[in-house]
């Protein structure tokens, strides 16, 4: 059942969300004021000396959500862990799962959608609670930050603890359905 409403949500996403192009450009505030740049717009906002900042989830269906965002923007495409460099995306794991655990204990979960559903162009990873007994496609297992893959195809993936190891799943596009709402 639960399976079902996952691949429901996917599709009901995927049809409204994919994100041609990014028109987010801080030199042109103008851009910002539309809701595809709303994450680009609160990152400008931030220190420059920031590196990493947390929002809670703007979605009111969505109460439990954090997002973990870098503070670097990336103008006219859209923003991928792909563009940071490994050094930007070891700190933003980092910094993710240690909110993740703050909040969550050991049921946390870090879940970054692919570009075919995401609905904004400004990078972000969403932290919740892991859902009970979600499992599903390709996984490896990592010990070490510096291991998790970068998805080079506009993929996306979701992180959970797995003894003293992270559960690293990969080449899926909806993946925040696996964290409570």
């Amino acid at each position: 059942m639960r399976r079902k409403f996952v691949l429901a949500a996917a599709a009901k996403l995927a049809a409204w969300a994919a994100i041609e192009r990014c028109g987010c450009d801080p030199a042109q505030p103008g851009t910002l004021a539309e809701r595809v740049c709303s994450l680009t717009n609160e990152a400008v906002k931030q220190p420059d000396s920031l590196e990493v900042f947390f929002l809670k989830d703007a979605n009111p269906r969505k109460a439990n959500r954090t997002l973990a965002l870098p503070r670097r923007v990336v103008t006219g495409e859209v923003h991928e862990l792909r563009h940071l460099s490994p050094a930007e995306r070891d700190k933003l794991w980092r910094e993710a799962i240690s909110k993740a655990k703050e909040l969550w204990g050991e049921e946390w979960g870090v879940a970054y959608n692919g570009v075919k559903v995401r609905t904004q162009c400004h990078l972000h990873l969403h932290i919740g609670k892991l859902l009970k007994g979600v499992d599903s496609g390709e996984a490896i297992y990592v010990r070490r930050l510096e291991d998790i893959p970068v998805p080079k195809d506009g993929s996306g993936l979701w992180i959970h603890p797995a003894g003293n190891r992270l559960k690293v799943h990969l080449n899926e596009q909806i993946c925040e359905t696996v964290l409570l709402r």
